[in-house]
């Protein structure tokens, strides 16, 4: 028993690596007592590197604000919109943007057990966790042929060590876990490379997420979408207006993935 102490604390501070830049969080009330829920979650939000955007510049012109102060106030907002959303459902929440210099050791170490795969986006009517695909290879005329694919895909977080979730549960006693991990924001007339036409004529925010259980079973996953007018360039009104509804749109998959688990 004590041997097992011994490993398990071992290997929870292995998840302590170098600090983050500080940004500013969520605003939460800290001194709010835990209300008794069924189910706790832990946030966290996409890694810097995962933020495609092509309305920066646009949002620039309007508002001033730098590339950075842009993808930071997107950062909070995406989290700080799923905490209301998981709070109105009666989920008792741990946000990791609340508290940068509180949380950032725990957060960089999570991004180190984190690999990420390009995968089919999985049809959430029957939902089930993508598989890793096999690539299709063929002999013609003497030459390799690799074989297309243009089924739509989404940025899928998988846990290199699965024994990080546990640890982080047997720590914060969350059994949820939401990994944001990429956001993705197009501009009007934007599409993808197996569509026809001139494309979309509104801008749309793509979020790629994954969610967990305390014992690193995928329960969903997939990307949550939202469509906004090609004149809105302030960041608070995104992310209150459309944020606000993925964030929505992500807790509504999570309640149906507990109530109907994973085979």
């Amino acid at each position: 028993m004590r041997k097992e102490l011994y490993l398990l604390i071992l290997s929870f501070l292995s998840l302590n690596f170098i600090g983050q830049n500080t940004t500013v969080g969520a605003s939460h009330n800290k001194n709010e007592r835990e209300p008794s829920a069924a189910h706790k979650v832990m946030l966290i939000p996409f890694e810097s590197r995962l933020y495609m955007s092509e309305i920066d510049q646009s949002i620039n012109a309007e508002t001033k604000l730098t590339a950075k102060e842009i993808k930071y106030k997107f950062r909070d907002g995406l989290n700080e919109q799923l905490f209301k959303a998981f709070k109105t459902n009666k989920f008792n929440v741990v946000d990791l943007m609340e508290d940068t210099t509180k949380y950032k050791k725990d957060l960089n170490g999570i991004y180190q057990y984190l690999t990420y795969e390009f995968q089919k986006i999985p049809n959430q009517e029957n939902y089930q966790p993508p598989k890793k695909e096999k690539e299709k290879k063929a002999i013609e005329k003497g030459q390799l042929n690799v074989e297309s694919n243009s089924d739509a895909r989404f940025m899928n977080a998988k846990i290199t060590d699965a024994k990080v979730v546990p640890i982080l549960y047997g720590k914060y006693k969350t059994d949820l876990f939401v990994f944001i991990n990429q956001l993705d924001i197009k501009a009007s007339g934007s599409k993808g490379p197996a569509e026809l036409g001139e494309g979309n004529a509104n801008r749309k925010i793509t979020v790629h997420y994954t969610v967990y259980t305390y014992d690193a079973k995928e329960i969903n996953s997939g990307v949550a979408e939202e469509e906004f007018a090609v004149d809105l360039n302030n960041p608070k009104k995104i992310i209150d207006k459309h944020f606000s509804k993925i964030a929505s749109t992500i807790v509504q998959r999570v309640n149906k993935g507990l109530a109907t688990p994973v085979k």
